[in-house]
């Protein structure tokens, strides 16, 4: 079977019609075309159809359509993802998206074991209040949180601002519903902390970012919420100062919830973009978005130095103005300028010298403008961001994810490989891994179909 002029065969898309309804295989090039570009607007790439299935069983139905009639299938949540995973890329051949938006599954708490089920289309905000209202909290949260959905979380092992508490998504998965690429279903939704029953399928399925299935349902660790917290705005030299008032700043008994850092040209940046002022008294070259927990409201739990320049918020209005201090530095760079984004990871007592170093480096690359730096301070993930070359002009990309391997960093931090690091993942694996990778999508994929192109660099 073959696909003509870009069109899905009328008897492919009859027999997806018949499974999911006809309302949800949209094949209108205008409808569709949204579903082929991500949030960065760098990466796109031709879209066959969009299918959207309701139910595990019907997923399963539409795997086992596509992969008969040869069909490349893309697994897509919210589409949130900045290096190409989530969409073709523009040398692909057309791909049928596999759009998990319908699969709404949410279960209740289960409070004796503080875990949850929630469908892969679930968006992170809606299980951030489904746990909040049974008195719980889920450890992964970013400010995408209101369109990125648990299984694209899932598929990147995304990351955000609560790491240096809960962890990655990894860490809060402990089971795992998926469809293979052979329309089998593996179910194992128990959640059991301690299971040595074999292999780890869920923590394999975590991360794979579609290329050995689909994500339709997970088993969520929760955790107990803060008693209450505060948030500061703090104006430092560099990251080194921001790592030593990090350290000095949570008291025995509290958590450090958040430690984020946002340099002062990207802050005005945010500033005009949101019409917020200038949140210090004084200039600064950097500024530290710290939360702690504190041990009832109104409380500030935080031991902080008289000379640095801080203001402090425990209202719950401050506290989410403060944060959009930080939360919006990707939209107010996406709202002006076609970013090379780079989100990475590098020991954080170099993250200065990095930052430097690449600024450096990419003083010999033709069309570079400027540079942009933030990020999770405290894990060491930064977010550069590089403006100037056109989006299909590799030449930055090539510099700063050497950069990073030079520093003995990951050339991924939470977002994910994706199509834009492929060529570069021998950068932060060996050919011993990357064999096992190749046998495990050989195994589980044998036909090429699932996401073709992301991950894995070309043999």
């Amino acid at each position: 079977m073959t696909v003509a002029d870009g069109r899905i065969p009328d008897d492919v898309r009859a027999a997806l019609a018949d499974v999911v309804g006809d309302a949800h295989v949209l094949t209108d090039p205008d409808v569709v075309a949204p579903y082929g570009e991500d949030w960065s607007r760098r990466f796109s790439g031709p879209v066959l159809a969009v299918v959207r299935p309701a139910t595990t069983d019907e997923v399963a139905d539409v795997v086992r359509i596509c992969v008969a009639a040869g069909l490349p299938v893309l697994p897509q949540g919210g589409r949130t993802g900045l290096v190409g995973g989530s969409v073709p890329g523009p040398h692909d051949p057309p791909m049928v998206v596999l759009s998990t938006v319908r699969l709404q599954r949410l279960d209740d708490v289960d409070t004796t074991s503080g875990q949850v089920t929630a469908g892969a289309g679930v968006t992170l905000k809606d299980l951030h209040d489904h746990a909040r209202r049974a008195g719980w909290t889920y450890g992964v949260d970013l400010a995408a949180r209101d369109s990125c959905t648990v299984g694209g979380t899932i598929g990147t092992n995304a990351g955000g601002i609560r790491v240096c508490c809960y962890g990655m998504t990894r860490r809060q998965v402990v089971g795992i519903e998926a469809v293979l690429p052979d329309g089998s279903v593996v179910r194992h939704l128990q959640g059991f902390v301690k299971d040595n029953t074999g292999y780890d399928i869920a923590g394999l399925m975590v991360g794979s970012e579609g290329t050995l299935g689909v994500v339709t349902a997970a088993r969520l660790q929760l955790h107990r919420p803060p008693r209450a917290s505060a948030v500061a705005l703090i104006g430092v030299r560099d990251a080194g100062h921001a790592l030593d008032v990090v350290d000095d700043a949570v008291p025995a008994g509290s958590r450090l919830l958040a430690a984020e850092l946002v340099e002062e040209r990207l802050l005005r940046l945010i500033c005009e973009h949101t019409s917020l002022p200038w949140p210090l008294a004084a200039d600064a070259p950097q500024v530290l978005v710290l939360e702690t927990e504190s041990a009832a409201p109104g409380e500030v739990a935080m031991e902080l130095d008289d000379t640095l320049d801080v203001v402090v918020a425990v209202d719950a209005a401050d506290k989410a103005r403060f944060w959009t201090y930080r939360e919006a530095a990707g939209e107010a760079v996406t709202a002006r300028y076609v970013a090379h984004r780079f989100d990475v990871t590098v020991p954080p007592r170099s993250w200065d010298a990095f930052v430097a170093e690449a600024v450096q480096r990419l003083g010999d690359v033709p069309d570079v403008e400027t540079t942009f730096a933030f990020g999770h301070l405290y894990d060491g993930n930064l977010h550069f961001e590089v403006i100037g070359p056109a989006a299909d002009d590799e030449r930055a990309d090539a510099v700063v994810l050497q950069t990073v391997a030079d520093f003995g960093g990951s050339i991924s931090a939470e977002h994910g490989v994706g199509r834009a690091k492929a060529p570069y993942l021998h950068l932060s694996r060996t050919p011993a891994e990357l064999a096992m990778m190749r046998a495990l999508k050989s195994a589980l994929d044998p036909h090429g179909l699932f996401n073709p192109g992301a991950v894995l660099p070309p043999p």
